[in-house]
């Protein structure tokens, strides 16, 4: 008997108190451990974790190493592995509330129209983060809203679920599987190693639209975001906007959206503007700029 969700951890050297939090709340998930597997796919990590971590609490669970480094191969090789119609993706710093996989089955069931979802994501600081960092929060998977809402339009992305706890049905997985088969651009969208290129897990959820199904995120479904003290650092966070910069760009081009042309008068509006700025805000500026400048150069050479 196939489980009813494929729950998958994709991870790459992970940090043990957090991953051991992930864990210790699907440990304590209202639905059933019958109805549900759990995989853990090490992705290249330094430490073979099968050695460390024990899953012998659940009866469904898996270790799978996966030694592509890489986002998009862990979440292939999961995809690859997953015995259930839906698939459940939780990163290593996600603490899933007590209801999510619960919730998830319902919705499941209750909105087959949608083909890729997600919730509220709420954070946990380490560290207090300094109030500069509040407009950059959003490219730390943090997510709020106050109703449903869903969508097949491509473009309607408040309607599209981040990664932290995306769910997909097994339908859109094989047809984004066959995306990046027939496209080697899409395999570089995401995280490999240090590199903080992003937005595969979008590529992954609008792949709902190509085949007729909608994508949607739901109050009933929240997390808890593990933030560590690094990621609220300006260094970190100006490489991050860089990669998610080049990336989003990428992933528009993907989708039909080519970068246009910008006018003389916006070059020197957009000059005027990075004048006015004070130091911090014209570094981000820059490494936004650099980030899209890059993908254009990338886009320009397929």
């Amino acid at each position: 008997m196939y489980p009813d969700l494929s729950i998958i951890i994709c991870t790459h050297n992970p940090r043990q108190d957090y991953l051991a939090r992930v864990l210790a709340a699907l440990k304590n998930q209202t639905l059933s451990m019958n109805t549900w597997e759990l995989l853990l796919i090490d992705n290249a990590s330094d430490k073979i974790l099968a050695s460390d971590i024990d899953l012998s609490w659940h009866p469904h669970s898996r270790h799978i190493r996966e030694d592509e480094l890489g986002l998009t191969p862990a979440r292939l090789r999961g995809i690859r592995e997953a015995k259930a119609e839906i698939l459940v993706f939780v990163d290593d710093d996600n603490v899933l509330d007590d209801d999510y996989l619960e919730a998830v089955f319902k919705i499941s069931q209750n909105y087959q129209f949608i083909g890729a979802w997600g919730g509220k994501i709420r954070p946990e600081f380490e560290v207090t983060p300094p109030n500069w960092t509040k407009p950059y929060w959003n490219l730390l998977a943090i997510r709020d809203f106050e109703s449903d809402r869903w969508s097949n339009l491509i473009h309607q992305n408040y309607t599209v679920p981040c990664g932290a706890g995306l769910c997909i049905r097994r339908v859109v997985a094989e047809k984004y599987n066959e995306l990046l088969c027939q496209d080697a651009q899409r395999a570089n969208l995401d995280r490999k190693g240090k590199l903080l290129t992003s937005c595969g897990d979008t590529d992954l959820a609008l792949t709902a639209c190509k085949i007729d199904l909608g994508t949607g995120q739901f109050t009933a479904l929240g997390l808890t975001h593990l933030i560590p003290a690094q990621r609220i650092q300006e260094d970190y966070l100006i490489k991050l906007v860089q990669g998610i910069a080049y990336s989003s760009t990428i992933l528009k081009a993907l989708w039909g959206e080519y970068p246009s042309q910008v006018s003389r008068s916006q070059k020197l509006f957009d000059f005027y503007m990075r004048l006015r700025m004070d130091t911090k805000s014209r570094r981000f500026y820059d490494a936004s700029r650099a980030g899209k400048n890059l993908a254009i150069k990338n886009i320009s050479s397929w």
